[in-house]
């Protein structure tokens, strides 16, 4: 049980270091949903989304008001689209049309995104499939609320590297289609390897077909709380510190289940997760960036800076599973660049690079997240940077992701605002040596030995 003594202990942690739900998502299943007509396809959709979520934003609301606890986003993740659509869709414009729809849903139930304009492609494509990642550039550019993400390898299935090179040519369309907003389309999308189906984070977020027909997912935060916690360790030695991570990380959790539990009673909708990661937002004191600093580094990049984050990944999983039985999506500790100030200041500083962000990424939630690069980056080159994220993801069997924007008609020393929870970010240099006949190869990378187990 969940007492009042919990919740007052955490006043403190909302009203002066930032604490706050991140999210609550409703994921929903479109299976039931499929029609050879897309016509019938897209009513079916519209239908199912706005009666299933439609008390979502209401409920959000009344639990932010009985106990004083914010909750940022309420969100709605579906089924992958790139399934959903299978039989219908012959056409790009099929495709687009169904991104028309979740929008459309979007803006009436009020919910700040909808994900799940997905595919999942580890092993290969199928004809639909390839269709839906060739019509993300125009549903990017003609949606305001529509997430996408493609999962591109998996431990189990290797590297399907004919997706990851179509992905470095889709994210360099998008940015062009999306160019008179600073190329924002890219900053909805994401290229994921061991993708979970239960993420209630965007853009990432979709309803896997293992989840139930609809589920209550919860997304926590607290970089600020756990930052002071931080603090109040200075000195003292790394068992210490860890121990003071995991034990706040284990307060946090705790308002993260009220908030499920009492959506979830209020919804009428099974509770899935919680997904304790600590997500920054551009606000002062609200930086993972800062909790790495707080253990003792001059700036992020510093030498020793992907030891502290495998320290503070490692302490919040283990405090969060202590606190809920249901733990969930991701889980850890996010390192988004633009949306995080002290990550802008250390790339801002030459302490933070793109290299240095690819090795924390080894022991982080995700991977590279909401980074800038120059808009005349090659596709070729971005689809190198997928591949490396990848790799990481598949042999260390852990989800990564590359959430990248090459800005149209910027370059490196120029600044793109993104604004809101986005915030903004200064464009980061790419090594410009080419491999893009390493990318042509095409095929794809089979699963490391360690995948064999059954």
């Amino acid at each position: 049980m969940i007492n009042l003594f919990e919740v007052a202990e955490t006043n403190k942690m909302i009203e002066q270091e930032n604490l706050d739900v991140r999210t609550i998502t409703i994921g929903i299943s479109l299976l039931d949903c499929m029609d050879h007509d897309i016509d019938v396809l897209c009513k079916n959709i519209y239908n199912k989304i706005t009666t299933v979520a439609k008390d979502l934003v209401k409920t959000g609301e009344e639990i932010e008001k009985k106990y004083g606890i914010p909750i940022v986003n309420k969100r709605i993740s579906v089924t992958p689209i790139g399934f959903v659509g299978s039989n219908a869709c012959k056409s790009t414009k099929d495709f687009v049309k169904i991104a028309k729809t979740l929008d459309r849903c979007a803006a009436e139930l009020k919910v700040n995104f909808i994900g799940g304009y997905s595919a999942v492609v580890s092993k290969g494509m199928t004809p639909a499939e390839r269709l839906l990642i060739e019509s993300i550039p125009e549903a990017m550019k003609v949606t305001n609320n529509v997430c996408s993400s493609v999962n591109v390898g998996s431990t189990k299935t290797g590297i399907n590297m004919d997706a990851v090179k179509l992905m470095g040519e889709i994210i360099k369309e998008t940015a062009d289609l999306t160019k008179e907003n600073d190329s924002i389309g890219c900053a909805k999308l994401v290229v994921l390897c061991n993708a979970p189906d239960d993420n209630p984070f965007m853009a990432g977020a979709f309803h896997g077909v293992s989840e139930a027909d609809c589920i209550i997912n919860v997304g926590v935060s607290g970089p600020g709380v756990v930052k002071n916690a931080i603090e109040k360790c200075k000195g003292e030695d790394f068992g210490k510190l860890c121990e003071t991570i995991k034990k706040t990380a284990f307060k946090i959790t705790r308002v993260g289940q009220l908030v499920a539990q009492e959506a979830s009673k209020m919804l009428n909708i099974p509770f899935g997760i919680i997904d304790l990661s600590l997500a920054p937002t551009p606000a002062v004191g609200d930086s993972i960036a800062d909790c790495l600093e707080g253990m003792g580094l001059k700036s992020v990049g510093a030498p020793g800076t992907t030891a502290a984050l495998a320290i503070l990944n490692d302490q919040v999983k283990k405090g969060g599973v202590m606190a809920s039985s249901y733990v969930g999506g991701l889980s850890g500790a996010f390192i988004p660049v633009s949306e995080d100030q002290g990550m802008i200041n250390a790339v801002e500083n030459g302490a933070l690079t793109l290299e240095k962000l690819e090795a924390m990424t080894c022991v982080c939630s995700v991977g590279l997240d909401m980074i800038a690069i120059p808009g005349k980056t090659s596709s070729a080159t971005i689809s190198g940077i997928i591949a490396d994220e990848m790799a990481i993801g598949m042999i260390n069997q852990k989800t990564t992701a590359v959430r990248i924007i090459p800005v149209s008609g910027k370059d490196v020393g120029e600044t793109v605002e993104f604004g809101g929870l986005l915030g903004y970010a200064p464009i980061m240099p790419v090594n410009e040596f080419d491999c893009s006949e390493f990318i042509n190869r095409g095929g794809r990378i089979p699963a490391p030995i360690h995948s064999f187990k059954n």
